[in-house]
């Protein structure tokens, strides 16, 4: 009986998971999947858990769980630390454990890109995890707390703005919770001040939002964006970020919370990975998604750069959620027509569109031709978000709770749940906490 082929997958994101699921049936493959975490993480819907409208235990499931089902495939947490290509070995956890493949498919994702000033990540949080999404929730509410207690007006207002670096879907998404929150969420919990006179500012360097969108979309977006209430800054850029101040082309803007939102770079070991990298650090991949010159070593999501000709009008295919599923499955496809003896396809993207929630009962959505706006764009997109989620459990208790926060305006996730001094950057002017004794 043939030996079945090791296929090793690094990471449990949207295209890791999708080709870990499409070998399901393979009897002739056995895969091993290993991320850094031990949870599968919706993304799409950690701008939700940043302004405390959504648990983090409602966007993630457990990896295990979800491929209980699955035979053929087994779980390892631990962090890669190196791949050797003429081996065809990964490394985990500084050699502590050791994994053989016969085929590997890199889909680790990416990091929060600062266009080469990584140091204003202390100042600035990216949204690329759940850690980063308690972070932002503890910086947001922590800041009205403060604002509270301040004594000065220059303190409180300077509390009282927050910055989004980034006019893509998660700047936008983002801005328009906050606005949302601050409106509508937080008016009724406050004595002395207003939640409601909080200062939302969304930073753009481009002339619009949502760059890849139809223009009528964008200025759409835009529009609904200044009627909350959000200050929105085209063709401004950010020229430093430091405690207490955004410096931008037009100014300085006080303000303790700063949120990026403006680029996604390749995976802290792409370096070691490949020599062609594109200048955001994501790895160059052929048209079959394989890395040149790696018969064996497929690249996919985040961490893959995908140009060519006959698809999507050679335009690089974006960093979203079903672009990720779609290679995922079509390079479990091609390990399958490998191990017939078969050659592989170049991956055609088929795109279904984009869309972006700006608020209560409004949205912007295209499909094609179609493009969508207010309450319909809104429900499509609770529709599509819902569908993706991988259990059907958090499928119903997200539901659950969008229909409570709709109908009463009360989200339960209002939680400062880490200690002050454990944060990245904390608020100057906090008392400490008092000594265990």
């Amino acid at each position: 009986m043939q030996t079945p082929a090791h296929v090793v997958v690094l990471g449990a994101g949207f295209a890791g998971l999708a080709a870990v699921k499409a070998l399901r049936k393979a009897r002739n493959v056995r895969v091993t999947l290993v991320d850094r975490t031990n949870h599968h993480l919706f993304q799409p819907l950690l701008y939700q858990v940043a302004s405390a409208a959504l648990n983090p235990s409602e966007i993630a499931a457990a990896t295990r769980a979800v491929l209980r089902g699955q035979k053929n495939a087994r779980v390892l947490m631990g962090e890669v630390t190196s791949v050797d290509y003429e081996q065809r070995t990964v490394d985990l956890d500084g050699g502590q454990t050791r994994l053989a493949y016969d085929h590997l498919i890199l889909a680790m994702g990416g990091r929060t890109s600062y266009f080469g000033q990584d140091q204003w990540q202390e100042h600035a949080p990216g949204l690329k995890s759940l850690d980063d999404a308690i972070e932002i929730r503890t910086r947001l509410l922590a800041a009205f707390e403060r604002a509270e207690k301040a004594q000065d007006p220059e303190d409180r207002q300077r509390l009282m703005t927050f910055v989004v670096v980034g006019g893509g879907p998660t700047g936008v998404e983002l801005a328009g919770a906050f606005a949302e929150l601050r409106r509508h969420v937080l008016r009724w919990d406050f004595r002395g001040i207003d939640p409601a006179s909080a200062r939302i500012v969304l930073i753009e360097a481009a002339d619009s939002l949502l760059g890849p969108f139809p223009e009528r979309l964008r200025q759409d977006a835009a529009k609904r964006l200044k009627n909350l209430g959000v200050e929105v800054r085209l063709q401004e850029k950010v020229l430093s970020i430091r405690p207490g101040v955004v410096e931008t082309s037009t100014g300085p803007i006080p303000t303790e919370t700063c949120i990026w939102a403006a680029g996604v770079g390749g995976h802290e070991l792409a370096a070691d990975l490949g020599p062609n990298r594109d200048r955001a650090g994501r790895l160059v991949v052929d048209d079959d998604l394989r890395l040149p010159g790696q018969d064996r070593v497929w690249c996919l999501g985040d961490m893959a750069h995908y140009e060519h000709p006959h698809t999507l009008g050679g335009r690089t295919l974006p960093g979203v959620a079903p672009v990720a599923v779609q290679q995922g499955r079509h390079a479990a496809r091609d390990i399958l027509r490998l191990l017939k003896g078969e050659s592989t396809h170049p991956f055609h993207y088929q795109d279904n569109g984009s869309m972006a929630t700006i608020g209560r009962s409004a949205a912007v959505a295209f499909v094609g031709p179609v493009q969508m706006t207010g309450p319909l764009a809104w429900l499509a997109w609770l529709f599509v978000h819902l569908m993706y989620l991988v259990d059907f459990q958090l499928r119903v208790l997200v539901l659950i709770r969008w229909t409570w926060a709709y109908f009463t305006w009360k989200w339960g996730v209002r939680l400062i749940t880490r200690p002050l001094q454990e944060r990245h950057c904390p608020l100057p002017g906090l008392p400490d906490p008092p000594e265990a004794g």
